[in-house]
């Protein structure tokens, strides 16, 4: 009975002491309330030497028509994203067409990428 009173009266609090319920019936803790969603630092600098990574492989592998099919294919260089038939419309090609030349290109990349991260992992290793 004393630690029960004791336990009423003190100023600690669980963080997974429930708080309430949702409208499923669901139990909510305090933690739910309260966890931050922030990303994790090394997960964001992962991310973004990926991207700058895939950046400067995008120019090196591709040709012309590629490089033209991807950047208006996925908005690069701040354009808007076009379907494969809008693309198709502005080049002057099928849109099965489009189709192979963006299948090849992103083929080319990521087999690109995985020979970057592997000569990387490489590295790693001997250090």
């Amino acid at each position: 009975m004393y630690l029960r009173s004791k336990r009423k009266s003190s100023k600690e609090v669980s963080l997974y002491e429930p708080v309430g319920t949702d409208k499923e019936g669901n139990q909510i803790r305090l933690l739910d309330i309260c966890e931050c969603e922030d990303p994790d630092v090394v997960e964001e600098l992962d991310l973004r030497l990926r991207i700058k990574v895939l950046h400067e492989l995008i120019p090196k592998l591709l040709s012309g028509r590629e490089l033209q099919i991807i950047e208006m294919r996925y908005g690069l260089n701040q354009t808007e994203p076009l379907t494969q038939r809008e693309i198709a419309g502005k080049i002057g090609i099928s849109r099965s067409y489009v189709s192979r030349i963006e299948k090849r290109a992103l083929q080319r990349l990521r087999e690109g990428f995985e020979k970057r991260e592997d000569a990387l992992e490489l590295i790693c290793e001997d250090l």
